[in-house]
């Protein structure tokens, strides 16, 4: 169970690209934390503002941004809105398309929320930033930068370019490690179904001296679930796929000491992916066969 008592809550930012299941994993992560007793907040950091859908059954929230542009004045509570099991809210928004930097409000958000004290206030035990995996914006890396949070994961799956975005995050990890930043927790392998996927994601994991924290398979639960504006966590608690998320959401609780990454350069990104395809062109023709399969 959740100590009692007030404390600073423990602060961790999960990255990846667009459409890698982020929003999907840091949902059923803040799910899971709250069932096992812990306040919650999730901080939605996504220009579409749509992070925390699945938390309040398929429902949108004003944006911290919205409220700032009707509102001279905004009391930070009115951008807090509660969710499933009594998780607190929060999209920090953008501006207009094609207006202005989309992780301007990000910046905006955080500092609302922290002049108003709003994290001592709630006692939280977590806040969990869902970020958009872009670090080349500023606003995008505020969370890493700024060392607003303490620990870093990145959901990725075995595509190249989604470890492509993961080892642009390493870069921003390691650039400002030296400034007091964020440093890096592990990697959330996401949609694996396939021996073989888990083997590219290890790969690149250990070359680039991180760890996996867990295999997400991917799940027809989760489409589900989602249709119906949920996590898996509330609407297939007894399921599989929501056993997976739970363990996940274990695993960062007592995960306590994160690591500066050591990022592969554009030559050797280029050079690995290179020789796992060559691999898995081998193993589709039947000459090798995947280490796990091997065994």
């Amino acid at each position: 169970m959740a100590p009692q008592g007030r404390r600073q809550p423990k602060q961790i930012a999960i990255y990846g690209k667009g459409g890698i299941g982020k929003s999907t994993t840091t949902s059923n992560l803040s799910a899971a934390l709250s069932d096992e007793g812990y306040r919650v907040m999730q901080f939605g950091c996504d220009p579409k503002a749509d992070s925390t859908n699945t938390l309040r059954d398929g429902s949108y929230i004003p944006t911290v941004l919205d409220l700032l542009r009707e509102h001279r004045k905004v009391d930070a509570h009115d951008a807090i809105f509660e969710g499933y099991n009594g998780i607190y809210c929060v999209e920090a928004g953008g501006p207009a398309p094609g207006v202005g930097c989309a992780g301007r409000g990000i910046i905006t958000a955080v500092q609302l929320l922290k002049q108003q004290s709003i994290f001592e206030e709630l006692d939280l035990d977590y806040v969990i930033y869902d970020v958009l995996g872009d670090v080349v914006c500023g606003g995008f890396a505020v969370p890493i930068r700024e060392g607003i949070a303490q620990h870093v994961f990145t959901v990725t799956s075995a595509d190249f370019m989604a470890i492509y975005a993961a080892n642009n995050l390493f870069k921003g990890i390691q650039k400002y490690s030296n400034a007091g930043g964020a440093l890096l927790g592990g990697v959330i392998a996401n949609s694996m179904s396939h021996p073989f996927q888990r083997e590219i994601v290890d790969d690149f994991a250990v070359r680039t001296h991180t760890q996996v924290m867990q295999y997400v398979p991917r799940s027809i639960a989760v489409t589900q679930s989602e249709l119906s504006g949920k996590t898996v966590v509330e609407a297939a608690p007894e399921s599989g796929q929501a056993k997976v998320y739970r363990e996940l959401a274990r695993r960062i609780d007592g995960h306590a000491a994160s690591t500066v990454p050591v990022p592969l350069s554009t030559d050797e990104l280029k050079e690995w992916g290179a020789l796992w395809a060559d691999q898995l062109v081998a193993m589709e023709s039947g000459e090798i066969r995947g280490q796990q399969e091997a065994i």
